[in-house]
């Protein structure tokens, strides 16, 4: 019993101090250590074995896609594009549906290509402008850019978030698998986002709770002014899905294509050529600490799939006579929490169980739909490195901003599996 309650007690662990605002790049490897040893588990065997094979295969293969994406976000927040696209869409809602718009905007940009770790730097000023205009509480803001990067808009058919090449890499599916039951659950998730955000918005707002300034604030009433018009801003991004959906093009050269087209087109708001080589340096920087802070938490759930109690989970699950999709999102969603990361927790799940999931004889474009919804909802416990980042991007605690975080990033998703597995089992 110890076995299996050693995972839970390190989660826990990774969620306190992820709380406490310990780096990730610190977290994975200190947690990973306890872990081993509670687990009486060799240390340098597993340390330099497991753990740094789980953190280096990902390394390996998904190094480019975070690093295009990277780039791609840097171009678009400096040359001030996203928030082109941004201000287009507000003008269209007049200022209305605040939280549920910058779910939105932050959506589009996530199915543009623009890497998620990245459009929270892009979205954050947005995000300022729109909840001071609508005198919404900023609390709200981490879940409205979140949800908008890491539900429909990452698990949706056709999506070039990391979250739908990695099945394809592992499964030998297509981007758009499962297509009709896929944007079922893209659409139920974005209508139960856009509610519950509206809802808590108009209930904060009757509790006398509106916009409060961050501190530190250098508000600048001239945010919008001397914009990309929003008809070029557009094109870049909707290259990336053409080149991605249509022609089939590996996402790492769509998305470097449309980083060329976004210089091209955007050239003038990146000011000169010194200018444009500090904004694609910082790309790079963002795309490595991006990919280094998944990578190193992967490899705890790489330790993690070593111990024996994560060997007797899978096996009580696999006695529990699941029906295989069940299966699917329940493994995928539990490797998922324990690595941290939707991206990483998929990849220790393949690793580990693709043979599983083929003996059960289900479609792999179930699978992969599936895989990638599962991925996002107990990746967003507490201990999630993105979040964090994100929650101090806008001056938040967990405390004041976790709850909508966990109902849209958790609840929902679930909510859409509930949804989708029925439909795939009537053979939808």
């Amino acid at each position: 019993m110890f076995d299996v309650l050693i995972i839970p007690i390190c989660l826990i662990l990774f969620g306190f101090l992820a709380y406490q605002k310990w780096s990730a790049l610190l977290i994975g490897p200190l947690v990973t250590v306890i872990l081993v040893v509670l687990a009486r588990m060799p240390l340098f065997e597993t340390m330099l074995g497991p753990y740094m094979a789980s953190a280096g295969s990902y390394f390996q293969r998904f190094f480019l896609v975070f690093f295009v994406g990277a780039l791609f976000g840097a171009v678009y927040k400096e040359t001030r594009g996203a928030q082109s696209i941004a201000m287009a869409i507000i003008k269209v809602t007049k200022g209305k549906f605040a939280a549920p718009v910058i779910m939105l905007i932050t959506g589009i940009l996530t199915y543009g290509g623009v890497s998620g770790f990245v459009v929270f730097f892009a979205m954050f000023p947005i995000a300022l402008e729109v909840f001071r205009k609508a005198n919404v509480s900023r609390r709200l803001m981490p879940a409205a850019i979140s949800a908008g990067c890491w539900t429909w808009s990452m698990s949706g058919p056709g999506s070039p978030a990391i979250q739908n090449i990695i099945p394809m890499r592992y499964l030998g599916t297509g981007s758009l698998a499962a297509p009709v039951t896929g944007f079922i659950a893209a659409i139920a998730q974005f209508i139960l986002i856009f509610l519950w955000l509206e809802w808590r918005t108009r209930k904060m707002q009757a509790n006398g709770e509106g916009y409060a300034e961050p501190e530190n604030s250098n508000y600048d009433p001239n945010l919008v002014a001397d914009l990309p018009h929003p008809g070029i801003a557009i094109i870049p991004p909707a290259l990336i899905l053409v080149l991605f959906n249509i022609f089939k093009m590996p996402v790492e050269g769509a998305v470097i294509i449309g980083t060329l087209v976004a210089m091209a087109l955007l050239w003038k708001y990146g000011k000169n050529f010194n200018n444009w080589i500090s904004i694609l340096n910082k790309g790079a920087v963002d795309s490595t600490m991006a990919i280094l802070n998944t990578a190193l938490v992967v490899g705890f759930a790489g330790a993690v799939a070593q111990t024996p109690g994560f060997a007797k989970i899978i096996a009580n699950l696999q006695n529990l006579n699941m029906p295989p999709l069940v299966f699917v999102a329940v493994t995928v969603a539990i490797a998922a929490g324990a690595a941290g990361s939707a991206s990483g927790g998929m990849g220790v799940a393949f690793e580990s169980l693709k043979d599983t999931y083929a003996a059960m004889g289900v479609s792999f474009d179930n699978v992969h739909r599936i895989a990638a919804i599962a991925s996002g909802t107990l990746d967003t416990l507490p201990h999630q490195g993105a979040q964090i980042t994100l929650l101090q991007i806008c001056g938040m605690t967990h405390k004041e901003a976790y709850f909508d975080i966990a109902i849209t990033q958790i609840l929902i998703p679930i909510i859409a599996l509930c949804i989708v597995i029925p439909l795939m089992a009537l053979g939808l």
